[in-house]
């Protein structure tokens, strides 16, 4: 049986953290589906369009890396996706809890287990909202995201 993981987020944008998280998951599942959360609620930097292009173009030569968009719980699209397992990453203790919560609901609704990996630690201190601020005033933010996320000016 393949083993298949579903990496969820907004990635608003993917970040240097993100792209860590994959590249280290792909060494532990036979796929990895980089899964967008449509969350109508939450406003958002870059569209879904281009959010679902950084994260395809920093990881086109990978095949074992597919990226797609859903609204939902994640345990349902990973039911749709015979998907085994949730991947997520951990930057802090904050993380940790926060998760660890999301986890025992989504184990207690489904079969599902969540797989957690730490961030590196020349990459933990990244976030999506930090990346944001950065662009928002200016500063270079492309030391904190892979070289496909690019800000129109």
């Amino acid at each position: 049986m393949k083993r298949k993981a579903v990496f969820p987020g907004s990635f608003d944008p993917i970040t240097l953290g993100h792209y860590d998280i994959i590249k280290r998951g792909v060494s532990l599942f036979d796929e990895v589906v980089v899964a967008i959360g449509i969350n109508a609620d939450k406003k958002y930097m870059f569209s879904l369009e281009e959010r679902k292009k950084f994260i395809e173009d920093s990881f086109k030569d990978n095949p074992k890396v597919s990226v797609i968009t859903y609204e939902g719980l994640t345990i349902d699209l990973c039911r749709k996706l015979d998907a085994q397992f949730i991947l997520r990453g951990l930057r802090n203790p904050a993380d940790f809890e926060f998760e660890k919560a999301i986890a025992h609901t989504n184990r207690k609704l489904s079969k599902i287990e969540t797989v957690f990996l730490l961030t590196a630690s020349n990459t933990s201190y990244i976030s999506s909202s930090i990346v944001r601020d950065v662009i928002r005033n200016g500063g270079d933010y492309t030391v904190l995201v892979p070289e496909s996320v690019v800000v129109k000016k």
